[in-house]
């Protein structure tokens, strides 16, 4: 059987930032689970990754004389798995639109530089891929439905004995072991609902599905879910999600809007930020690129905030349509926040943004780990140096230009 390896395609990460700054494209979560965990438990394998050298620490990589590497903004599906059983040695998969999907190869050197051969197998059926940050949350409740089923396949869910929670649809709703739940309505008419081990969804929380939330994590009192949001593990939310992917160990835990948005990890929203998700005028959101290093039509009407990890806002911050937030950024102050907000920077409103000092911004994040009993070790710190480096080179070429 072949090593499983996801790799990055360097133009998707690309427009993916900045939410593959700290972590290979397949540790994107959409749906229940990563696009990692979709494939080891789709292929019942352990995986390692070909990412930027920066991350490749973290994230291994693996050796051997029998690779299949998958493009990792790619979701497994039966017709897919099947096709990618098939492959021979030195053979490729692609979609019918030129795609790279799949390589089964005895060595993964230059893969960055992969062209599509001219005798690839063309898989026909349609396939999912992650290529834009938007594409997280459009995305998401498909893959929760997927998602549901795979999880929840040949198993039980747990009882809810709480005599005043009710439940619409209860064959659609999954509850893992150790979950609380008290005075909620979980509405799976529209959509799967899935509970994590450990999850606590206190009094008075409303929700839609399709919805999924991680180990651990928490709805707040009072707490309105609309449909295709996902939080994954170890995150604290409250006021109203819609249609929002929140990756893990982030904090939105008071009132405010979040809609149709990807929050990485280790976040925190202050009380009372709010997000716009649809210009006035109803047409379709521009979103900074770090790509072309500027505004880009996404096609859609809907799209809120993309906020990179370890990023906070401080109480009754407003992110305009289509937001995008980079790595490690304190903002704050009053008024609509700029569309773009680079990582690495500190302030907001009027006063402006200047330069998040990397010893502070290091020190805040280890504290932020350290309160979920979470290690900030030497690969954190040497990513998070990485990013820095790239910001101030980023910002040097911007005044430059």
């Amino acid at each position: 059987m072949p090593t499983l390896i996801l790799f990055d395609d360097p133009i998707l990460r690309l427009q993916l930032s900045p939410l593959t700054l700290t972590r290979p494209i397949a540790q994107l979560r959409c749906g229940i689970l990563t696009l990692s965990e979709k494939w080891q438990l789709w292929l019942q394998k352990p995986v390692f990754y070909l990412t930027e050298a920066y991350l490749q620490t973290k994230y291994p990589s693996a050796d051997s004389d029998d690779l299949l590497l998958i493009n990792g903004a790619l979701c497994p599906d039966d017709a897919l798995t099947q096709a990618l059983g098939a492959l021979k040695m030195e053979q490729q998969l692609v979609a019918a639109d030129g795609t790279l999907l799949a390589y089964r190869t005895a060595s993964a050197k230059g893969y960055e530089r992969l062209e599509v051969r001219q005798d690839a197998v063309v898989f026909e059926a349609p396939v999912t891929v992650v290529r834009n940050p938007w594409d997280v949350f459009l995305q998401n409740g498909a893959q929760i439905a997927l998602d549901f089923r795979k999880v929840t396949e040949g198993r039980k869910s747990s009882i809810i004995s709480d005599p005043f929670t009710h439940c619409y649809n209860p064959e659609n709703i999954f509850i893992e072991e150790g979950a609380v739940i008290k005075a909620v309505i979980l509405n799976a008419e529209t959509g799967p609902i899935y509970i994590g081990k450990d999850a606590l969804i206190q009094e008075g929380s409303t929700i839609q599905g399709p919805f999924a939330i991680g180990k651990g994590s928490s709805l707040a009192q009072g707490t309105k879910i609309r449909p295709n949001t996902s939080i994954g593990p170890y995150s604290k939310v409250g006021g109203e999600v819609s249609n929002s992917v929140i990756i893990g160990y982030s904090n939105k835990g008071h009132d405010g809007y979040l809609g149709n948005s990807v929050l990485g990890e280790w976040c925190n929203l202050g009380a009372n930020t709010n997000n716009s998700n649809l210009k006035n005028d109803h047409s379709p959101v521009k979103l900074y690129s770090y790509r072309t290093m500027a505004l880009e039509d996404t096609g859609i009407v809907n799209c809120g905030l993309i906020m990179g990890d370890y990023s906070k806002s401080g109480i009754s911050t407003m992110f305009n349509t289509g937001t995008v937030v980079g790595v490690n950024v304190n903002v704050y102050g009053a008024g609509f926040q700029p569309k773009h907000i680079p990582s690495f920077s500190w302030g907001g409103g009027a006063e402006g943004f200047t330069p998040y000092r990397l010893p502070k911004a290091l020190a805040v994040a280890i504290d932020t780990c350290s309160r979920r009993q979470v290690s900030f070790g030497d690969e954190e710190e040497q990513i998070l140096t990485r990013i820095f480096a790239l910001s101030q080179q980023q910002s040097t070429q911007s005044v430059n230009t």
